[in-house]
């Protein structure tokens, strides 16, 4: 924990252990205690409020020290004091050693930060040109301070009331991704004081939206305090989306309203409580697979100038293994940097009451010696075995970007994992696949789309997990919006300063015929039916569905798939909603509101065609378009139509029936024999129509259409 308070008297101690990481607050002052393992000295540097040269600084060497831990006690030190550490040591790059006195190094364990990283040559350990680059093997006597953040030890006491985490079930689960500053950034219900920070976010008006939805969980882009990389800084740009982790336990300052470190503390807690007396959970999505310090060649700002070889995958060169892409990659194999991760994330559940989180490029997180991912990894057994932890919700994001070792479906329950053969079969049956047979090429049968519909077994069997271990999904931050993946063939990020002339696809998009906006009204409704139908799809398979924020208005960003340094209406939220987006959101808002009413579309455990009933129904039947089961004919040749019957859960509860049409031709369907059911939403319908009629026998189905029955 960043700062805690416990009874001890004035004054330092000896002892064979240190104190907890960090900063412990007690009588007269605090124990401080820091890693680094092959330090020779370690100092904290005291700073007075408000200096922002720092020409207050004021040095306390740390004398202790056991088992690569240096400790002492720093008088005067309380709530609201600013600091940093200066660490000397061995410069010696081949061996991955990196210590250079004349840099202020963040704490690891701070609570809150002050102020931003300002990009110079002084950032760097070693001597660099006016491009910030240069040899290792030059060590720069240029001093950090007032180029880097400080820590502050805050106070986490706060007024929680009744604070209770709403505890939804996964069978319940929606989850919502967003971005803290997006959401809010144009909502004309939000004070404009208000728009883009957390407390906008816990607004009355943006909470109204989200329960209008039926949202249960909103998963938070980076809230953890990130800086921007230093090629963006001198475009003129900004790391938007916050992947880029500074400070592994404090907020991310310029989200919060408040302008004092402990008010943007405050602050996150009171939007964790407006958000839980709603009834809706708080996931974050944290980056422990790499820090903001990039390669060893980058900025020296905290863990590299602390103990490089600890906290970082290095050679045997003192190179960095970057499995991220981002320069470097934290050695969760290490205790030390476990055990700082599991602190940060016990950080987040105990003092600011947070629900679960999403682990970005989480196949990192559990590489093991060998470097292939390890479902038993010491990390990953440590998070299924915490008191705290283990009964939060944990989702991995199941990839990396290193060259064996990962696939979806092999993380260790109680995970739930983002769910990419979703994604992609999904998007290829109503989209790719479409736009194949519009160009008189051969599709793809339903047989994978059939698998994704019932929770994705082939992929989450294993292990006793469930179809609740899938986070479905068929858009996320990264990628292109719901509206533009059906607007758009190419990547359009002209604003990003990326040249687009090699044509590049977007992600299995397809633009109807006409690239980006236009008037034709053939075109237009093609689109929105294949809105409709990745929504309806996404959001009646068995699951846990993850919405993007937006795409239930027809968000686009004008096929941008990768606006990342974008903090504009690029990616903010627009609510000024035209007619077809004002359909769209009634759309998502009715299908939320058919799975909840529906237990029979929330799936706990696997369909698997077993019998539930003394009349031989078995919870899953498959039918083809003439109302006889399936059989063989799941091998046929462009076979695209199909029915899913799935019988109740309860007693005396109701059943439902989907009907998929992927053809591009009207298909008469007769129901199977002896169901009747009322039409509770058809893709075909621009808006959403209340239940209609009984029916039974044939029906005609639209083109490129999905039906839900209530039976």
């Amino acid at each position: 924990m960043p700062s805690r308070s416990r009874p001890a008297p004035p004054g330092p101690t000896t002892r064979d252990l240190p104190p907890p990481p960090g900063v412990t607050l007690v009588a007269g002052g605090a124990d401080v205690a820091v890693y680094a393992g092959h330090a020779d000295s370690v100092e904290v540097c005291l700073f007075e409020a408000g200096d922002v040269e720092g020409a207050s600084e004021r040095r306390v060497p740390l004398r202790e020290r056991a088992h690569g831990w240096w400790f002492g006690f720093v008088p005067g030190v309380g709530a609201g004091t600013r600091y940093n550490l200066r660490v000397d040591g061995p410069w010696d790059p081949e061996r991955g050693l990196l210590h250079n006195p004349a840099k202020l190094l963040l704490d690891p364990c701070a609570g809150a930060l002050e102020g931003g990283v300002t990009w110079g040559p002084e950032l760097y350990g070693h001597t660099v040109d006016g491009s910030w680059h240069g040899e290792l093997e030059q060590l720069s006597g240029l001093d950090s301070r007032g180029h880097v953040p400080r820590g502050v030890v805050v106070d986490h006491s706060f007024d929680w009331g009744g604070d209770r985490a709403p505890g939804r079930s996964r069978g319940e689960a929606v989850a919502y991704e967003a971005h803290v500053r997006n959401q809010t950034m144009l909502h004309p219900g939000v004070p404009e004081h208000l728009r883009g920070t957390y407390a906008g976010l816990a607004h009355p008006a943006s909470v109204e939206h989200l329960l209008s939805l039926g949202v249960t969980a909103v998963e938070l882009l980076p809230v953890q305090a990130f800086t921007h990389e230093p090629h963006l800084v001198r475009r003129g740009m900004v790391n938007h989306w916050g992947y880029n982790t500074l400070g592994f336990m404090a907020p991310h300052a310029a989200y919060a309203a408040a302008r004092d470190p402990q008010g943007v503390v405050d602050e996150v807690k009171g939007m964790v409580k407006l958000l839980h007396a709603a009834g809706i959970e708080v996931v974050l999505d944290v980056v422990y697979n790499h820090t903001a310090e990039q390669s060893r060649s980058g900025a020296t700002l905290s863990w590299r100038g602390l103990d490089q070889r600890a906290y970082y995958r290095l050679d045997e060169r003192g190179r960095d293994i970057d499995v991220t892409g981002c320069g470097n990659t934290l050695d969760l194999r290490h205790p030390v940097v476990c055990r700082m991760v599991l602190d940060s994330l016990r950080h987040w559940v105990q003092e600011y009451h947070v629900d679960g989180f999403r682990f970005d490029l989480a196949v990192a997180l559990g590489r093991g010696r060998g470097d292939d991912f390890d479902p038993d990894h010491p990390f990953l057994v440590a998070l299924r075995t915490d008191p705290v932890l283990s009964r939060v919700m944990l989702v991995a994001e199941p990839w990396d970007l290193g060259m064996h070792g990962w696939r979806t479906g092999q993380f260790p329950p109680p995970f739930l994992e983002w769910n990419d053969r979703f994604r992609d079969t999904v998007r290829r049956f109503w989209v790719g696949d479409v736009r194949a047979a519009a160009h008189g090429q051969p599709s793809h049968d339903a047989r994978e789309l059939a698998t994704r519909l019932t929770g994705s077994r082939d992929l989450f069997g294993a292990r006793d997990r469930g179809p609740t271990a899938s986070v479905n999904f068929v858009t996320a931050h990264d990628g292109f919006t719901l509206a533009d993946l059906v607007t758009y063939d190419h990547k359009h990020n002209e604003a990003n300063g990326e040249d687009n002339r090699d044509g590049s696809d977007g992600n299995g998009s397809w633009n109807h015929g006409a690239e980006g906006p236009t008037e034709d009204a053939d075109v237009l409704a093609a689109r929105g039916r294949a809105l409709r139908n990745l929504l309806g799809t996404l959001l009646l398979s068995s699951g846990v569905p993850m919405l993007t924020a937006g795409d239930e208005l027809g968000r686009t960003q004008g096929g941008n798939n990768n606006p990342y340094c974008q903090d504009n209406e690029i990616t903010w939220v627009d609510w000024d909603l035209a007619p077809w987006q004002e359909d769209l959101l009634a759309t998502t808002r009715h299908l939320l509101a058919v799975r909840r009413a529906l237990p029979v579309l929330r799936q706990r455990v696997w369909l698997t065609g077993r019998e539930v009933d003394d009349d031989g129904t078995l919870d899953v039947q498959w039918y083809a378009a003439d109302g006889l089961p399936m059989g063989g004919r799941w091998q046929d040749e462009g076979a695209r139509v199909l029915q899913m019957a799935l019988a109740p859960v309860e007693e005396d509860g109701q059943g439902a029936l989907l009907v998929v049409n992927g053809s591009t031709r009207p298909v008469e369907v007769r129901l199977p024999e002896g169901t009747t059911g009322r039409l509770a939403w058809d893709s075909a319908d621009e808006r959403p129509r209340d239940l209609g009629d009984p029916e039974s026998g044939p029906v005609t189905v639209a083109p490129t259409s999905l039906r839900v029955y209530v039976t």
